[in-house]
């Protein structure tokens, strides 16, 4: 498994449609919790962070699979949310680099499962 934290600077002008981004993936939550299968992605947590000097950042936490693939742009939630981050975010991410991750180890088993195979373990 891949523990991933992330971040990306919103475009100046973009705070709002930073929240309808964010809105419209809480509205559609059932969507985009089908999607984590095939992304292989165990965990997924995403923050806003206004800096001292006014700007707005997004970090993305996860916790992926390494077979793992990213938004498949042929399903409708996951077409909207990339043109979402588009027209919200600067291209690309800051990636932070992980030294710690904790958890019983039952939560583990089973997220490593998920990760590996993109479905409950039998």
């Amino acid at each position: 498994m891949r523990l991933e934290l992330s971040r990306s600077r919103i475009k100046d002008g973009q705070d709002e449609n930073f929240g309808a981004w964010m809105d419209m993936l809480n509205a559609r939550y059932e969507e985009c919790e089908a999607s984590l299968s095939a992304q292989r992605a165990a965990l997924e947590a995403t923050f806003r962070h206004v800096e001292a000097d006014g700007s707005t950042w997004i970090y993305h936490l996860s916790l992926v699979g390494e077979s793992g693939g990213g938004l498949d742009t042929q399903q409708e939630i996951d077409a909207a949310h990339e043109a979402a981050s588009r027209q919200a975010k600067m291209p690309d991410w800051e990636e932070l680099e992980p030294k710690f991750l904790l958890m019983p180890d039952h939560l583990k088993a089973s997220m490593a499962h998920w990760a590996e195979h993109g479905q409950v373990p039998e």
